[in-house]
């Protein structure tokens, strides 16, 4: 289970049906971003792909008939008029047509009846209509998918379209499984069952042999696990994301100072960066050590003697020896983000600023929690986006703590221009479940879960800035173990529920997956399971609040009435 692979078989398949001779590539907005995350442009070329435009932009009329014309789009209402168009007027000697996902029948017939001159030679559906982000995990690219914490109709035909597309570039007809409690989970999942019975013939695949549990699509909410994507993380890739933002495995460097041209946007591809996949999941202190034996090695064969013991001191080395960089091919560019990675955790403050969030995630000391918070939201040290965190952290935490002090630290907040009225906001966004779940604030009656939580308390913590577990990670032991998951993960349809856990486990979380949820899955996965991991979109800390703010639009203040004066953004912020 590799979505990268998946991806990239459907693209090799399309570029060798279309056989020998020069190609042009046609995309449009969506596709160009799935096409570049599997091969790099050069391996495209290897492949005779020349040429790429965007259907959708303006082009040249010029006819171009040696060209053979790949076109590989969604099935949109506009694409399908711009093809028609297209095919109306041909620029090219022949086209082979594949649509990322299910294209109705209707759309097929306008586009035959526009190929009076019978140039297309191919016409398929390729199941390839979602990002591969890792091998174990995609996203949508849906910035904000609720509103007034109900379905964005747009976002939920997307991921509808998007599931269904996984669903098939994996041969699965899977069980459905959804959070009980969750709306918005249980409206995806029945959207998803409904197109797996109307395309009864696309999804007849043989059934697992032997009794066996067929795959599982497990259907979470964001709105379960707020306290997640608020946290800093201290993983390679999931720091570079909270700290400098992946957007499409691009990161824009070209803020930070003293930066060299060539690295002002750099690529992060674990197809095309062989040192990015060996440390993806590796902590920031064990990605600098792998980064100074490199230089050790290097230093050997250059007779070098001096010393290095920082990052700042690694930084020196490369500018003064040219050839190390070309040697150690992209090793520079993660110096360079390494370099300021360090940069910004040492301005901000990071580790005592995670060490807290860790506490208050992880543990409830009220009164000891709320002065540390007051005291670095008050001491203006730590950016206000921190401090904001924090509050969140706190106000979650301590929702219904008889000395809760939510609304004195938002005073405090707001004094240093920072955005209080996101506190509110939050509280009416998490979940019942979350409320219940994540602080213990119910009594538990489940004696595994009470178990499970006296072991994690009794065993202590190696690492301080790694104490909090998500609550996927939770869930995917229930599953792996085989264990009753029908009163909180209901089952899609009439399928009778397997006892025996299933194999193959696709894990889709609405409003958005995480570097850490990611880096559970892996885990997982290392010890021989087979997880996959998408979301709407892959989340940082800021992302999310913005798609907290997009969800709460329109929604009645309940859980957040002593904050009513900070319901609304002060003027001149969003």
């Amino acid at each position: 289970m590799n979505v990268i692979r998946a991806i990239q078989m459907y693209i090799d398949k399309m570029i060798s049906d279309a056989g020998a001779g020069m190609k042009l590539l046609m995309m449009d907005r969506e596709t160009i971003s799935i096409v570049s995350m599997a091969f790099a442009q050069s391996e495209m070329l290897q492949k005779e792909v020349f040429l790429f435009e965007r259907l959708d932009s303006v082009r040249s009329n010029e006819k171009l008939k040696y060209l053979k014309c790949i076109v590989f789009v969604r099935p949109t209402k506009d694409n399908i008029f711009l093809l028609q168009q297209e095919l109306q007027s041909p620029k090219f000697g022949s086209y082979y047509i594949y649509f990322s996902n299910i294209i109705p029948r209707t759309d097929i017939k306008i586009l035959a009846e526009s190929d009076e001159g019978e140039s297309v030679q191919d016409f398929k559906e390729i199941y390839a209509d979602y990002l591969p982000v890792n091998p174990n995990l995609f996203s949508l690219h849906i910035p904000t998918c609720l509103q007034a914490l109900n379905w964005n109709p747009e976002a939920l035909e997307r991921s509808t379209q998007g599931l269904v597309s996984v669903l098939l570039s994996f041969k699965f007809r899977p069980a459905i499984r959804y959070r009980s409690g969750s709306t918005a989970a249980q409206t995806l999942a029945k959207k998803v069952h409904e197109t797996i019975n109307k395309e009864t013939a696309l999804f007849s695949f043989r059934p697992p042999e032997d009794g066996a549990a067929p795959p599982l699509l497990l259907i979470l909410d964001r709105r379960d696990d707020p306290i997640t994507p608020l946290l800093n993380q201290w993983t390679y890739q999931a720091m570079v994301h909270e700290l400098l933002t992946i957007n499409k495995q691009r990161v824009d460097l070209s803020g930070v100072a003293g930066v060299p041209k060539d690295l002002k946007e750099v690529v992060l591809s674990t197809e095309q960066d062989e040192f990015y996949a060996n440390n993806l999941y590796a902590n920031f202190g064990e990605i600098a050590t792998t980064i100074k034996v490199l230089m050790d090695e290097f230093q050997k064969k250059a007779h070098d003697q001096r010393k290095i013991e920082s990052i700042a001191d690694m930084k020196n080395f490369v500018e003064t020896y040219p050839q190390f960089r070309k040697m150690s091919g992209t090793v520079t560019k993660h110096l360079v983000l390494i370099s300021e990675l360090s940069v910004q955790v040492g301005q901000q403050q990071l580790f005592e600023v995670s060490e807290l969030e860790q506490e208050i995630a992880c543990r409830a000391d009220h009164s000891t929690q709320l002065q540390r918070v007051k005291r670095l939201v008050s001491e203006g040290k730590i950016s206000t986006a921190n401090a904001l965190r924090l509050v969140l952290l706190y106000a979650m935490r301590y929702e219904r703590h008889a000395n809760c002090d939510t609304s004195g630290l938002l005073k405090l907040l707001q004094e240093r221009g920072g955005r209080p009225h996101i506190a509110p906001r939050m509280l009416e966004y998490i979940s019942t479940v979350a409320r219940q779940e994540l602080f213990n604030t119910v009594k538990i009656t489940d004696a595994v879960k009470l178990t499970r939580n006296l072991i994690k308390e009794l065993k202590g913590v190696e690492n301080v800035y790694a104490q909090h577990e998500c609550v996927l990670k939770g869930t995917l032991e229930e599953i792996i173990k085989g264990r009753p998951l029908d009163a909180q993960y209901p089952i899609m349809g009439n399928e009778v529920p397997f006892r025996r856990p299933p194999a193959e486990v696709i894990v889709f979380i609405v409003g958005g997956a995480t570097y850490e949820e990611a880096l559970a899955v892996h885990r997982y996965n290392q010890e021989g399971h087979r997880i996959v991991l998408g979301g709407t979109t892959i989340h940082n800390s800021e992302s999310f609040i913005e798609e907290v703010l997009a969800a709460t639009v329109g929604v009645p203040f309940k859980h957040s009435r002593s904050l009513q004066q900070f319901h609304h953004a002060p003027a001149g912020t969003a």
